[in-house]
């Protein structure tokens, strides 16, 4: 602890913020190790508080996360992000007595009689430097299995979505003791120092880029990460595939929170000779869902003027460069910009030399490109970095049994987007360039314990036949090891 915090600032130099992180990581942190095992009582209370944190403040939730964004569709952020929540806490609720018994593990033979279990632990203090796309969500699911497992959190909520973190800092010190649970502020200087904190584990959710620093200052730590980050996901529509229902199903996969979602289907690669009627098909469909008016209360804004820029910034590349620039709405209309909204936006024929093939969209824009064999769309996606999502649309099991096979990415969804990451029973976690390590229901219980190996041998055991002095005993030993082995 005292080797991280040696590397900030002199306390009489740094700033309020800064000195009120680090105060509360200390004390966590002695807290912690003094009281290492909350039992499963405890740990109840705990989820059950910050349930509640959610239910008795929910319509206060929305209406911040929806300030954060200009708008923020109201079902959106109740089904994407309050029943999400929800739902890990139920579940967490319901096994955590399980999770937390010592497991059975084999002995060998030549051990016996002994026995071995898997004892989880708490690892201790975990902190959470969390996005603002899902900022409930994504901030909160973490942290639930971080409880679960009998661990103190600490959040860094993002710089991006300012009314969501005032509230959520109130309502966690209302119901939590500051040992429990705490939530930074948002400055920049708190988000610099915090990951050179000394955590016991570090999860970070955010893009490629910055969790390269991350993940850099928390290894001068030793300290373990969780990195979910993004990349571009691909969604490949099989030959076999219903063009209606792809289109429907990506058009609502990509226009989820305007596509600022980390496993929307960034591109997505459809027979050559079907290229057209698709597109057309997508545009109908997002028309359908959205309309075309900017005003409509469904569709959310886009976080940041910086981010309109450079979505804009993206299409008129593609057109500069040849694409065919499809639009279910006016994109002239000056409403879309007053509303911060971006109008649903299909690049036909896009290539990679486009800004859009080179970099994560993260908004409402989607490239469509067209292959000639299977084979080739699996090659695309092999030429990439690995992403954190894949989508496959079709009927011909062979051919989705090919790309599962020669494809590696954190989740897929088969003939549909995003549910994989509904799944509390699944894993959720990226691979290479788009992440590392995994959370949701057991699996992050798992990520925030320690599973510590315990021996127990019997007062029967021969084990003492080992120790010197050696002589034939020894080689009986191991003529009989070697004989199991």
């Amino acid at each position: 602890m005292d080797r991280a915090l040696d590397q900030t600032l002199d306390r009489s130099l740094t700033s309020a913020p800064i000195r009120a992180l680090e105060d509360g990581f200390r004390a966590m942190v002695a807290r912690s190790r003094t009281d290492p095992a909350p039992d499963c009582t405890e740990r109840l209370d705990r989820l059950a508080r910050l349930r509640a944190v959610v239910a008795d403040n929910e319509e206060r939730f929305r209406q911040a996360i929806s300030a954060d964004f200009g708008h923020r569709s109201a079902v959106e952020t109740t089904i994407a992000e309050a029943m999400m929540v929800y739902s890990e806490i139920r579940h967490a609720t319901k096994y955590l007595k399980g999770w937390m018994a010592p497991q059975r593990i084999g002995t060998a033979l030549q051990f016996l009689p002994a026995r071995n279990r898997l004892m989880p632990q708490p690892l201790g203090v975990v902190g959470i430097i969390a996005p603002w796309n899902y900022p409930l969500q994504l901030t909160l699911a973490p942290a639930i299995g971080a409880i679960a497992a009998g661990n103190r959190v600490i959040i860094k909520p993002s710089e991006l979505s300012p009314h969501f973190s005032a509230l959520l800092k109130e309502t966690i010190a209302a119901r939590f003791d500051a040992t429990e649970m705490l939530v930074t502020g948002t400055e920049e200087d708190v988000a610099k120092a915090f990951a050179h904190l000394s955590f016991d584990h570090l999860v970070f959710t955010g893009s490629t880029r910055v969790g390269r620093l991350v993940a850099e200052a928390a290894g001068r730590n030793l300290t373990p990460v969780t990195l979910e980050l993004g990349g571009k996901s691909p969604a490949i529509v099989d030959a076999s595939a219903d063009l209606e229902e792809a289109a429907e199903r990506i058009a609502y996969g990509k226009l989820l929170n305007a596509g600022q979602t980390c496993i929307a289907p960034d591109y997505v690669l459809v027979p050559e000779n079907a290229l057209q009627s698709f597109a057309e098909k997508v545009r109908a469909q997002m028309r359908r869902m959205f309309g075309a008016d900017p005003s409509n209360k469904d569709y959310t804004s886009i976080i940041s003027d910086r981010h309109y820029a450079r979505l804009e910034g993206l299409v008129a590349d593609a057109a500069q460069r040849g694409a065919k620039i499809l639009q279910p709405a006016k994109a002239d209309d000056p409403n879309w910009k007053a509303h911060r909204k971006f109008p649903p936006t299909l690049i036909l024929g896009a290539t990679e030399a486009m800004a859009a093939m080179q970099e994560e969209i993260f908004g409402p824009v989607l490239p469509v490109l067209g292959y000639r064999e299977p084979a080739e769309a699996i090659a695309f996606v092999n030429a990439r970095d690995r992403p954190l999502a894949l989508y496959w649309f079709g009927k011909d099991r062979t051919a989705r049994d090919e790309v599962l096979a020669r494809t590696i990415s954190g989740g897929v969804t088969v003939n549909d987007c995003l549910f994989h990451f509904a799944q509390i029973n699944q894993p959720m976690g990226g691979v290479g360039a788009s992440g590392t390590g995994v959370y949701h229901g057991e699996w992050g219980f798992r990520t925030f314990s320690k599973l510590k190996p315990v021996f127990y041998r019997s007062k029967f055991n021969r084990l003492a036949d080992l120790y010197p002095p050696y002589g034939g005993k020894i080689a009986r030993l191991e003529k009989m090891m070697r004989f199991m082995s």
